[in-house]
């Protein structure tokens, strides 16, 4: 069969072949040389035994490619005719029966504006300042002696440092970074940062003078053909180029097209000699290790050029032996490398706009539906220390290396590109949730420059106990940290779609605050969204537009699966209107004039997810949602929750009173600062820890009261009042006296009250700002630390002491100040038998411990 192919039908008979090769390795034996982790940690060990033996399986198992590639003429392109030939008759057959072209349109993101109130902006504006801190010196630092420059300043370390293999790679991703985040802000000083950055590289190009540009020199491509132990060379090729060609779309800079032409002119002729010297076989053969997006980013360049050989050359980046899986859809993604793959997916749905190829059209939406039915988590994201696992048996997958911060950044391309092809609910709720829940929370708070790898998923684990932890400003630069700069510069993407013509239509597929720009009906549109709480079960949406000009448009509205479309409200300037059901959008036909005003209301309801694993004995693993928040529990491993009611029930809304009712208790000895914490149900003295850690949170309590209900400016109203004392992640327990005249944490419903109430006082040190806790059943006894603080120490209880005594006026006296942590907006109290826990959206902690995954016991 493939003898009778001509070269210009090689990548149709291509495309047949793969449909019918049950091809699955296309990652590196062993598999943990695609780890970049592994790579990473092995490539800086002293190690060199290690690394002989790790590097001696280097490609030592064929891929099945070897049985049909090896039918492949063993040579191709040997003319520039036939190649410019072979060309045109392929994108004549591909079109002429081109389904593809009635797609939605994006919306530029020079016409959207976050809310300055919002989470959004407020993530965007983090990553601005860290965008800022950054200096072209430093990030040029290696790409200048690459090119036999003088490199000034001083290089940056973690994977950009001179020695990493993968240097460069971040500097790709700054470039698109900083085009999203110009483009979202029209930030002048970041304008004047980015063109300096682009200028400098063309410095190094123009040196070399062959259109090559990297970091690192050009042998790592010698190695890379003779498929020789080498760390993604383009990988790192590929950022670069999407990161010229984003700052050609988005900026505008027609250098940086120049240079992404150049550069891809320069690959074109290096792939085309492995073809020419050995065989195309070689050629698949070395794209057994992660080459990022190559095929996609090569696409957008013919897209843009019209030049037919970036439409061969992404071709043949395309990765047939992964793509053929998908294209016989079989369920068989276990064992590859998740982000090595999902943006070679990206790439074949680019070649599907283009060509109009149905089959590639098939291959994404099978592979998102697998991805979504039996390897991702309740966040939407997917992966297990970088690699998809077997599917449905994701319950023994959860640990602290799971979800891949940039699969998920991936596969929010992939679903926005089936929203535009198919405009079906399901792609733009799961972007909602991969964006939500998988995105939102990979900063450290508004601290720029402090970004996760991994998304831990597993019992009482923590943002900072990963294997890499919060990354730092100057020296982490992991691929996670590439594609995070990238995520938050551009929040205010897929908010909007469009369909131009005589009567323009607008998407709205997120709801997230902000402002449209509609060019084409000639309206402002202002959408606000009120902050959700878990005492108003509503998420309430308003739109107000401005209109410049008169003219019928269409205003479609996301009604999401996770509502109840029975009890959604949507008005139009006052007017109730018809909702449909979820899963649908509702459609608004009118000429929209200033002023004119639609409201939604979208009911919001606690619901439990099973865990996607069909053993039975995980079926009781349930994940906790509210809307499209994914909620986590503060524990540390504990897990089990037995219920007999429905989750309404069983999980209630903190009130919105109780944050101002949390105190953190403290005292100072010498330069240090103590504080009273919860640490393993007894309470001890503890040094003061920062904000955002699990230790922040055990010097965390709630002084219950009488007052509950009641709105307080601050903990000093309280004093005076009988409080009773629950620490802030053990809900319903309570501190108590112990029989030795120390304190625990008991449950309140078993706790001798009298020795859990406790008078607030003015601090019997007579200071200002002072208190002391007595206790009510005893007369003159009092919570006591010591004469001299120390970490650990327990705190006891203290009667009868001498009033004149300064030592113990000292240490039965903290200064009461509000809690270190607090409750989140959206915070609930799961009930259970053994204890209740405090639930939070994933995306608001940081470092404190915490469970997503519960075992519900009914």
């Amino acid at each position: 069969m493939m003898k009778s192919c001509t070269i210009a039908l090689l990548l149709l008979c291509i495309s047949f072949v793969l449909v019918v090769t049950d091809a699955k390795e296309c990652t590196n034996t062993p598999t943990q040389l695609s780890s970049h982790t592994f790579r990473y940690d092995l490539l800086q060990s002293k190690n060199e035994t290690l690394k002989t033996e790790m590097f001696s399986h280097y490609h030592l198992t064929p891929t099945d490619d070897s049985a049909w590639s090896s039918l492949l003429p063993r040579k191709m392109l040997r003319q520039e005719e036939d190649e410019y030939g072979w060309t045109i008759m392929y994108r004549n057959i591909k079109n002429s029966n081109n389904d593809s072209g009635n797609f939605l349109k994006d919306v530029s993101l020079h016409d959207v504006r976050l809310d300055p109130s919002s989470f959004h902006w407020r993530a965007q504006q983090t990553n601005l300042e860290y965008l800022l801190m950054l200096d072209v010196d430093g990030l040029t630092w290696s790409f200048r002696k690459a090119a036999g420059l003088d490199a000034p300043g001083n290089y940056y370390g973690g994977w950009e440092r001179p020695d990493s293999e993968l240097r460069g790679h971040f500097v790709g991703h700054y470039l698109s970074a900083t085009a999203y985040m110009w483009a979202s802000t029209h930030n002048d000083t970041l304008k004047a940062k980015m063109s300096a950055l682009v200028s400098a590289l063309s410095d190094c190009q123009q040196k070399l003078g062959t259109g090559y540009l990297s970091a690192f020199p050009s042998s790592f491509f010698d190695r890379f053909e003779a498929v020789t132990p080498v760390w993604a060379p383009y990988y790192t090729i590929h950022k670069i180029l999407a990161g010229l060609v984003d700052q050609y779309k988005l900026a505008g800079n027609n250098q940086a097209l120049k240079m992404a032409s150049w550069m891809a002119d320069y690959f074109y002729g290096r792939v085309r000699n492995v073809i020419r010297k050995y065989s195309v076989e070689r050629h698949w053969q070395s794209l057994n290790e992660e080459t990022g997006g190559m095929n996609d980013v090569l696409y957008q360049l013919f897209s843009i050029t019209g030049d037919s050989k970036y439409l061969l050359l992404a071709h043949l980046f395309d990765k047939p032996c992964f793509l053929g899986v998908l294209a016989i859809q079989a369920d068989d993604i276990s064992g590859f490398h998740s982000n090595t793959h999902i943006p070679i997916v990206v790439g074949s749905q680019l070649r599907y706009e283009i060509t109009g190829d149905p089959l590639h059209k098939e291959i994404s939406k099978f592979f998102m539906d697998i991805v979504n039915a039996s390897h991702s988590y309740a966040t939407g994201g997917t992966s297990v220390s970088e690699f998809w696992q077997d599917p449905k048996r994701m319950a023994t997958t959860l640990q602290t290396e799971n979800e891949e911060s940039c699969t998920t950044y991936n596969m929010l391309k992939v679903s926005r590109n089936l929203f535009r092809w198919t405009k079906e609910v399901s792609y733009a709720d799961y972007y909602e949730r991969a964006l939500t829940n998988g995105v939102l929370g990979i900063q450290r708070g508004t601290q720029p420059g402090l970004m996760i790898y991994m998304l831990p998923l597993g019992r009482g684990v923590s943002k900072a106990v990963t294997y890499h932890g919060w990354g730092t400003p100057y020296n982490a630069f992991w691929c996670c940290y590439g594609t995070g700069i990238e995520s938050f510069s551009k929040l205010g993407d897929s908010i909007y779609f469009q369909e131009d013509g005589e009567s323009p239509a607008l998407y709205v597929t997120q709801y997230i605050s902000s402002s449209l720009d509609w060019k084409s009906a000639g309206l402002s549109l202002s959408q606000k969204v009120k902050p959700v709480v878990p005492w108003d079960p509503f998420m309430r949406v308003t739109f107000t537009f401005s209109s410049s000009k008169e003219g019928m448009a269409t205003l479609n509205l996301r009604i999401p699966v996770w509502t109840n479309s029975e009890g959604a409200k949507v008005s139009l300037n006052g007017q109730p209107l018809k909702v449909p059901a979820s899963g649908n959008f509702l459609s608004l036909k009118r000429s929209w004039k200033s002023g004119d005003q639609v409201t939604m209301e979208l009911p919001l309801s606690i619901r439990t997810e099973a865990i996607k694993d069909d053993r039975p004995e995980y079926s009781s693993l349930q994940a906790i949602l509210y809307g499209p928040y994914l909620l986590a529990g503060h524990t540390s491993r504990e897990w089990s929750i037995t219920t007999q009611a429905k989750a309404g029930k069983w999980i209630n809304p903190i009130p919105e009173t109780h944050n101002s009712h949390l105190v953190t208790l403290s005292q100072q000895s010498g330069n240090v600062s103590y504080v009273l914490s919860n640490r393993n149900r007894t309470i001890t003295m503890e040094v003061s820890p920062g904000p955002g850690t699990q230790e922040a949170v055990g010097a965390t309590f709630r002084l219950v009261t009488d007052a509950l209900k009641v709105r307080i400016s601050g903990p000093e109203e309280l004093i005076g009042s009988q409080v009773m004392v629950e620490p802030f992640d053990f809900p319903g327990m309570l501190v108590m006296q112990g029989t030795d005249n120390s304190f625990a944490v008991q449950d309140s419903s078993s706790t001798d009250k009298e020795a859990s109430s406790f008078r607030l006082v003015p601090g019997v040190n007579g200071k200002p700002g002072s208190v002391s806790l007595r206790l009510e059943s005893k007369k003159g006894c009092f919570v006591y630390s010591d004469q001299t603080p120390k970490p650990g120490m327990k705190l006891k209880l203290e009667c009868d002491s001498d009033a004149s005594d300064e030592k113990f006026k000292q240490a039965a006296s903290f200064r009461l100040r509000t809690g270190i942590s607090q409750y989140n907006p959206m915070s609930f109290v799961m009930s259970g038998t053994e204890r209740n826990f405090v639930l939070s959206p994933l995306f608001s902690l940081r470092d404190e411990t915490y469970n997503v995954y519960f075992n519900v016991q009914t």
